[in-house]
């Protein structure tokens, strides 16, 4: 086992059996986590990059098993923020020191190609990197952004086995997932992407499938959470995902690509007190403290018990900067683009 973390170590190139080895094999965990550790910051350094996440819209017209802002859950109080609520959220976020921001979204229509356009000139506006979050758009829309000003572009596969995604995502195509990932590698975009641990029926040969594909497309940052159950969706009884399974996954994550950037995910702190810590001790060097205010924070309710909801975006940028340098790490002062980790933002 130990051979095969040193392999991953030094060649970040794993097969699938071997990748299989080490997530059926609990003994070698912590070993498995100094290695990821290890590779961190021998590639990245020190530095956590901060994003501030504004939730703008928790109106979906998707109706995924697992997410509690399906079109379906008729329990949730829905909102949308206006321009210029979004716009307030992000020059406070600015002014408590974030330099990169992700908008974050259900798919709703209400926001157009002309609507976000709009809303990515304004943040740009300001002098941040900036990530959208929106789902699945045309090659038209993601090509809007990114002329507009946007930087990154998340899109979790959630999982690479086709006949489970499409389960879990009634009336969406595994092959459009696949496409959009392509249209925003072939526009530019910085792509991130990830999958959920612990969705039913998911098997950890299909885990390892997943790891080899963010290996595939190089995805530039991805996103690895536990699978929460929602009580107000049918998966509202199913078991749910483990902090030490999500935790593999991402080590290996960052044993098979270096340099990219990993966040240290708030489902994995939802679970235990200290998980992003954790996380960023085992791989992870990103953190996306939530910047929306107010009642919205306890709107956008993907899963239960998420954490900060009655925070204020002041109090959690303090509260994650001790944390952060309570471990000896740094938080960056740069945009945190793959690559050009450690750059001041003036230089770029």
């Amino acid at each position: 086992m130990n051979k095969i973390i040193e392999k991953a170590k030094i060649t970040h190139d794993l097969n699938k059996e071997e990748i299989l080895e080490l997530l059926q094999n609990d003994d070698i965990n912590e070993e498995l986590f100094k290695a990821a550790d290890e590779v961190r910051q021998k590639y990245l350094g020190d530095y956590v990059h901060l994003r501030g996440l504004i939730e703008f819209t928790n109106i979906c017209k998707r109706n995924c098993l697992y997410c509690g802002l399906r079109k379906d859950n008729k329990n949730l109080e829905r909102y949308r923020l206006t321009q210029e609520e979004i716009i307030d959220f992000a020059k406070k976020a600015i002014s408590y020191g974030y330099k990169t921001l992700v908008l974050q979204g259900g798919e709703d229509d209400y926001f157009t190609k002309e609507r976000m356009v709009n809303i990515v000139k304004e943040i740009k506006k300001l002098g941040v990197a900036l990530t959208l979050s929106l789902g699945e758009k045309t090659y038209d829309e993601y090509k809007a952004f990114k002329d507009a000003g946007a930087d990154r572009y998340l899109i979790r596969i959630e999982t690479t086995d086709k006949k489970l995604y499409e389960d879990m995502d009634p009336n969406m195509s595994f092959e459009e997932r696949l496409n959009c990932l392509n249209n925003l590698r072939e526009l530019g975009y910085e792509v991130g992407s990830g999958i959920l641990i612990g969705l039913p029926n998911q098997t950890l040969d299909s885990i390892a499938n997943d790891i080899l594909f963010f290996k595939e497309i190089n995805a530039d940052m991805i996103g690895i959470g536990p699978f929460i159950p929602n009580e107000d969706t049918p998966l509202k009884d199913a078991q749910g995902g483990t902090l030490t399974l999500a935790l593999k996954v991402m080590a290996l994550t960052r044993l098979m690509l270096p340099d990219i950037n990993i966040p240290a995910t708030t489902a994995m702190e939802s679970l235990a007190p200290n998980g992003r810590i954790v996380a960023l001790q085992s791989g992870a060097n990103v953190v996306m403290p939530n910047v929306t205010e107010g009642e919205y924070r306890k709107l956008y309710a993907l899963y239960p018990g998420k954490i900060c909801t009655g925070d204020t975006p002041a109090h959690c940028r303090g509260c994650i900067t001790g944390k952060v340098t309570g471990i000896g790490r740094i938080i960056s002062d740069g945009y945190g683009f793959r690559g050009n980790q450690n750059t001041n933002p003036h230089e770029n």
